[in-house]
């Protein structure tokens, strides 16, 4: 049995009734009809996993895909598996992702029942314009009916998903997307820049020259004025692309931030637990056949479902650890865990390099910690991949 740091769960619903035009995740749009399935083959899996450790869950994050696509039930049947397999600890935070308009009251209040607390709603933009540019199959009126419907369920942690840089996108029209967010009372803000992933319509679109390319210089003033208004309204920034009022920060995702263990869960699902990076095979039909039938035991955290995976040396560790780590806005690297949990003081390792980046004005550090300043959050990136290497960036 293994018992390391308490661990999360990523649990990836692949089905989709529309597949918006920017999307690179794995998702489907014709499978539907699977997910009685999948469901099963899903929960099969993690009593797999969960019986080869001891370690303690403490976040658990339904994600897709649509994973509202689910039943109350078949959600219900998932988490059981979890709290059947694992050690679920109390008050665990249980995000599931919805998209606007999608569910109705009665839905909520049955998902409620579930134990689920915490919903991230797919909001993107308030304009007409823009939702049809992506393909969203809501309007805008949809997100505050939704919001309003989780709220009488008894949901009182809330995410919106925004984006900024869009092509054709004013700043006044970003900053009236926030602005409506806002209002519509959001606990937590993810506002991205729109990435531009290699084989989606919208990259095709833009390389075609049928849709202007995005303007990086006004994608900047955007996010600049993203802070403003959202600190304006008690939400602070705590990581480069994610604002939350106090307590509202994202458990699950901070997993990540800090460079500690998950595992994950469905097709195509990411995970890295045990020293070992893994990816789940991404064709439904062949998941559901290799997680239905497994019975052999296997490496922890391994089953055979799992298409690629590598152990991870504790050097690519470190510059993990930092490059995740630097995303904290607030919390940033601590150097003294960093010792602790390397055997190793950070600056015999990246000493050079983090001088470097201080006397640019791009970090600040002092006796506890190294974080980005504020006119480096723009370009974390560059950074990264001069710290790092482009590999780990």
């Amino acid at each position: 049995m293994i018992a390391t740091h308490p661990l999360s769960l990523y649990l990836h619903i692949p089905f989709c009734g529309t597949r918006c035009t920017y999307c690179a995740f794995n998702t489907y749009t014709t499978m539907d009809a699977l997910i009685p399935q999948y469901v099963q083959a899903l929960s099969h899996e993690l009593r797999l996993v969960g019986s080869r450790t001891t370690a303690p869950v403490h976040t658990i994050y339904f994600g897709g895909g649509t994973p509202s696509l689910l039943s109350a039930s078949q959600v219900q049947q998932v988490l059981r598996a979890c709290y059947d397999s694992f050690d679920v600890l109390p008050y665990s935070e249980i995000t599931l992702e919805v998209n606007p308009g999608s569910i109705d009251e009665r839905y909520f209040a049955a998902l409620r029942e579930t134990g689920v607390n915490r919903l991230s709603v797919g909001m993107q933009s308030v304009h007409e314009a823009e939702l049809r540019l992506f393909g969203r199959d809501h309007d805008a009126a949809a997100v505050p009916i939704t919001v309003r419907r989780a709220r009488a369920a008894g949901f009182n942690n809330l995410s919106l998903d925004l984006i900024y840089g869009i092509p054709n996108q004013t700043l006044n029209m970003w900053q009236s997307s926030v602005e409506a967010a806002l209002e519509i009372g959001a606990d937590h803000l993810s506002m991205y820049a729109l990435q531009l992933e290699d084989g989606t319509p919208l990259t095709k679109n833009v390389q075609q020259g049928w849709i202007s390319k995005p303007d990086d210089d006004l994608a900047a003033d955007m996010y600049d004025l993203a802070d403003e208004l959202a600190n304006s309204a008690g939400l602070a920034q705590y990581e480069i692309s994610n604002w939350a009022r106090q307590g509202r920060e994202c458990v699950h995702n901070l997993q990540y931030w800090r460079n500690l263990p998950y595992l994950g869960f469905g097709a195509g699902a990411h995970g890295y637990a045990a020293g070992i990076r893994y990816e789940v095979v991404r064709q439904i039909p062949r998941y559901l056949q290799l997680a239905s039938s497994q019975m052999v035991p296997m490496t922890y955290p391994l089953t055979a479902s799992i298409e690629r995976h590598e152990a991870i040396d504790v050097q690519t560790q470190m510059a993990e650890h930092l490059m995740t780590g630097l995303r904290l806005v607030r919390e940033g690297i601590n150097i003294r865990a960093f010792a602790e949990r390397f055997g190793v003081d950070i600056d015999v390792i990246y000493g050079d390099l983090l001088r470097k980046f201080e006397g640019y004005g791009l970090l600040v550090r002092d006796d506890t910690t190294i974080k980005l300043t504020k006119s480096a959050r723009l370009i974390s990136n560059l950074i990264f991949v001069e710290l790092f290497g482009e590999k780990t960036a």
